[in-house]
């Protein structure tokens, strides 16, 4: 039998191969084996070990399961996310650890709907689209999607978390897969501002030049009362943990705030869009 040789450090996918590969033959078991475990053929498994197919995060629990390692601080799952993670933009692996546990979200959008706010339909019609346009696979369309629902799951706890979320008017204007996916989206933000948790106000068009960022930006407020800044362009993202650069942030944000329309006006206005009005 041919056994194609991994170096581990070519790559984060190689040493998850390798990694596996090293598991099932210190247990004995061969790849027909593993497949029997798991519930994958073997050809899928040798896929994996030589690195030729991208672990997904079912298969990657699937071998936590069959080796007895879930729970454990060295899981594949883990690996897995540091795989996927590798197609995140610099900083925002890092972010999200962050605001799985912050006490306060202060989030800026333009264009598309912050994704802490998004239904299950609108984030797979981004992610598929992103899959027609060649920028990930299909299985990773898949994680992307269930990584995002762990993320705003996270959120849903006995003490969560006050959300204040800032629009731009085109989040609720630019259509994203079509009018029913759309009408989903804008009652979900509706409902999202009846929480006693939470602040919405969309950022109107008129607001011209006072608007004061032009990327995205996510801020943080830690158990400890500091604040984080995670602010992104399209090639390029950046967790910020200075004071010195993060409260000029923060202000900037609560200027935002001051030029945006009220929760009542934002709702007003959404619940127009709706309606198809404008």
């Amino acid at each position: 039998m041919n056994r194609k040789e991994l170096n581990p450090d070519s790559s984060p996918q190689a040493a998850y191969g390798a990694r596996l590969r090293s598991l099932r033959e210190t247990h004995g078991w061969t790849q027909d084996d593993l497949a029997a475990r798991m519930g994958y053929s073997s050809v899928h498994i040798s896929a994996v070990e030589t690195g030729r197919k991208p672990p997904t995060l079912r298969f990657s629990r699937s071998a936590d399961r069959a080796f007895g390692i879930e729970g454990t601080a060295d899981t594949f799952e883990r690996q897995h996310r540091e795989i996927a993670h590798g197609g995140l933009l610099e900083g925002f692996p890092e972010y999200v650890k962050y605001e799985a546990r912050a006490v306060e979200l202060r989030l800026y959008e333009i264009g598309i709907v912050p994704g802490l706010l998004q239904t299950p339909q609108y984030a797979r019609v981004l992610a598929d689209s992103a899959v027609r346009r060649g920028a990930i696979t299909p299985e990773q369309a898949d994680d992307r999607v269930a990584f995002l629902a762990e993320r705003q799951a996270a959120l849903v706890r006995a003490r969560p978390p006050m959300m204040f979320v800032a629009m731009d008017e085109s989040c609720i204007r630019r259509t994203v897969g079509g009018a029913a996916v759309m009408d989903g989206q804008l009652a979900r933000l509706v409902e999202f501002a009846e929480l006693p948790n939470t602040l919405l106000q969309v950022v109107p068009y008129d607001i011209g030049e006072r608007r004061t960022f032009d990327l995205p930006v996510n801020l943080l407020t830690l158990p400890d009362r500091s604040v984080l800044c995670y602010a992104e362009s399209q090639a390029q993202g950046n967790l910020d943990r200075e004071s010195a650069s993060v409260e000029p942030m923060l202000t900037a944000y609560h200027q935002l705030q001051a030029e945006s329309l009220s929760q009542a006006a934002s709702v007003a206005m959404i619940e127009q869009v709706r309606k198809g009005k404008s």
